[in-house]
């Protein structure tokens, strides 16, 4: 009888813990949560922009459906594909940019300073076949509890390199 009770308890606790879970920010590690996003800054050749949820609406959008390791659920996500962001900011293979494409690479940082790491040419369509988007919904719903704007990967075996909250993308070239 005793044993059949934990089970049940332990059962309850994680279901709990797992519908806390949808609703709480991510927390990356190292117990870091932060305020939600709600701008969206640019840094690209010296000259940094601040993107609003206006501006990134009215920007071509694409939706990427991915399974989410964390909740492990099959999410939908719409927004801009980071390839049109940094064309938009001159990184791309147009115009003889193959140069620019490969020895840039692109640091996405949320509001917890958890930040991660793409190579330039990892988000280019022409030269991968998985996709990247700054995404502004979840399912249809805009991203509550992970800020305005996320990034999210496509093709990653987990989720590690998705950044809610997401409130910086900076392109360093080197030469």
């Amino acid at each position: 009888m005793k044993l059949t009770q934990i089970a049940l308890a332990l059962a309850l606790s994680t279901t709990a813990a797992s519908a806390q879970m949808n609703t709480m920010p991510m927390d990356h590690g190292g117990g870091r949560t932060s305020a939600p996003s709600h701008t969206l800054s640019i840094t690209a050749d010296g000259k940094t922009v601040a993107l609003s949820m206006a501006d990134l609406q009215a920007m071509p959008q694409r939706s990427l459906r991915v399974h989410n390791g964390h909740n492990n659920q099959d999410e939908t996500y719409t927004g801009v594909g980071l390839d049109d962001l940094l064309a938009k900011y001159g990184i791309s293979l147009a115009n003889g940019g193959a140069h620019k494409v490969f020895h840039s690479y692109l640091k996405a940082e949320g509001t917890d300073k958890y930040w991660v790491l793409y190579s330039a040419s990892e988000v280019i369509p022409e030269l991968h076949t998985w996709d990247a988007i700054v995404a502004v919904t979840i399912n249809g719903h805009p991203i509550q509890a992970d800020g305005e704007f996320k990034m999210v990967a496509g093709g990653e075996r987990r989720p590690a390199r998705w950044v809610s909250n997401l409130s910086s993308l900076t392109v360093v070239t080197l030469e």
